[in-house]
């Protein structure tokens, strides 16, 4: 393991690493209107998912808030998305799947603010707030999503029973992320201990990897024009390019990505 990855690995160096490099990554990317932090999704034969106009360059990453909400229908649902990054995936899932509310949380106050300002849309809101500490009350929403974020978190059974308290019973968790192999049996640990009912469980590898070769030119494109030179293996890496550490990672299967559905008894 490198000195980086080891620092990486230290949850709380890890929190404040993240506490800066994703204000920093939204005052960059903004000018680009970049509205997916996620990597993507594509099946063979395509999913083919029905898109507006406007979404279609986003569709990959769609695809993959898609395949992680499909097993639930939120029409009518009061749903919260932990750590949702530029809101995209919020936007779309509020236009299309028509919740009651849908509320947007994320750490990073750049982000959040991006969001208010980018994501006009009727039943959708943004705040800043902890994944540790959810600002909700208990028993008081129908879903929780969570995409591709609890790499990050300092305590992630900690994070689980945050899920748990805020679920009305028989309210589902629609998650998804990735993991590095030395982390696989804590990460399952996590969920089986879990107070949560698995519903169903994936591994989406493929999909995934289908997904960043989808979206390669544009996230270099992006890497290349918005971020300082110094930052660009970190920047590809972040993005999932083809040929970067993360997307051959996933490619061995040194690195899981997995998609599940559960419920709260």
């Amino acid at each position: 393991m490198s000195f980086l990855e080891r620092l990486f690995s230290i949850p709380p160096i890890r929190k404040t690493i993240w506490r800066f490099w994703y204000p920093f990554l939204t005052r960059r990317l903004q000018e680009g209107q970049v509205l997916f932090l996620n990597y993507a999704y594509e099946t063979d034969p395509p999913v083919g998912l029905a898109l507006e106009a406007a979404d279609e360059p986003n569709r990959a990453c769609i695809q993959l808030y898609h395949q992680v909400i499909a097993p639930v229908d939120l029409r009518g649902k009061e749903v919260l998305e932990v750590s949702c990054g530029h809101g995209g995936g919020a936007s779309w899932i509020t236009r299309t799947m028509k919740p009651a509310s849908y509320t947007g949380l994320d750490l990073n106050p750049e982000g959040v603010r991006f969001c208010q300002k980018q994501h006009q849309v009727p039943g959708l809101t943004f705040r800043q707030g902890d994944a540790q500490k959810l600002p909700f009350a208990d028993a008081s929403l129908d879903a929780v999503v969570n995409v591709e974020a609890s790499h990050c978190y300092p305590d992630f059974p900690g994070f689980l029973a945050e899920v748990a308290r805020v679920l009305k019973p028989g309210g589902h968790f629609l998650y998804t992320d990735f993991r590095f192999s030395d982390l696989f049996a804590d990460w399952e640990a996590a969920m089986a201990a879990a107070p949560l009912e698995v519903l169903s469980s994936r591994v989406i590898d493929a999909e995934v990897l289908r997904g960043m070769k989808i979206n390669g030119q544009r996230s270099l494109a992006l890497i290349q024009t918005y971020l300082p030179k110094v930052l660009h293996p970190l920047g590809t890496d972040f993005a999932g390019v083809p040929g970067s550490r993360v997307y051959e990672a996933l490619k061995s299967g040194e690195v899981s990505y997995r998609s599940w559905c559960l419920r709260k008894p």
